[in-house]
């Protein structure tokens, strides 16, 4: 299989190409910025693409099987709050970019926020979440605009008839952490361990990314993967 992964250079989509390559797949991993492609292997090929651009995405993904969108908004809090507006902006231009390649499956990997705590409730909108991003820890209450950004996003995803499907992991993300390849997996509820703890590890997280894309058993839906 040949699978592209948008935004390989971070630390989600940089863990997928290193689980894709494990698994013997053939991958082309993208960045935005020139200056940060890596080396090329006898598995992997790097490739300059604007996710914001559907010609430059469709010019790239042809001749892939899966496309894997795994960008952020920033390269930290406030970067992210400035720029939240990348992920819906990424997710037409990406829908757009599919219309000419009806054949390749995308994996969004998204956050946590658009998930549910309750029937209706997601996480960004639970009470007191707001409140337990506090700018003595460095999270101002801004950035729950940020979140709902990615909200934002699956909706576009939603109403296209593309071969998409989106992931969203739990609360937490462990890393660095480990492969355990023991997670539960459901579908738009915030999954919970008796504790109350909601995490995943960066590496489990790959996984069920690169298991997705070997099994296709999401298409058209969200799921969720966590402890």
């Amino acid at each position: 299989m040949h699978i592209g992964v948008f935004g390989a250079t971070g630390a989600i989509g940089g863990q997928i190409v290193l689980e894709a390559v494990e698994r013997g797949h053939q991958v082309t991993a993208f960045t935005s910025d020139p200056a940060r492609l890596g080396r090329d292997g006898a598995s992997v090929r790097w490739a300059v693409a604007d996710v914001l651009d559907p010609v430059s995405i469709a010019d790239a993904i042809g001749g892939l099987d899966v496309v894997v969108l795994a960008i952020n908004a920033g390269r930290g809090i406030s970067d992210t709050i400035a720029n939240a507006d990348v992920l819906p902006r990424a997710a037409t231009a990406m829908v757009k970019a599919l219309e000419t390649h009806p054949a390749v499956r995308l994996i969004v990997m998204g956050g946590a926020g658009s998930l549910e705590v309750a029937p209706g409730l997601m996480v960004v909108d639970a009470e007191g979440f707001a409140a337990g991003l506090p700018e003595a820890l460095g999270v101002p209450v801004e950035y729950v605009n940020a979140i709902r950004a990615g909200v934002e996003a699956l909706a576009v995803y939603r109403t296209s008839n593309r071969r998409w499907t989106y992931i969203s992991p739990s609360a937490g993300l462990i890393r660095p952490g480990e492969r355990t390849g023991r997670f539960r997996v459901g579908g738009d509820r915030l999954l919970v361990r008796e504790d109350g703890s909601s995490d995943i590890s960066l590496e489990d997280l790959a996984m069920a990314a690169v298991d997705e894309a070997e099994t296709a058993r999401h298409v058209q839906r969200r799921f969720t993967v966590g402890y």
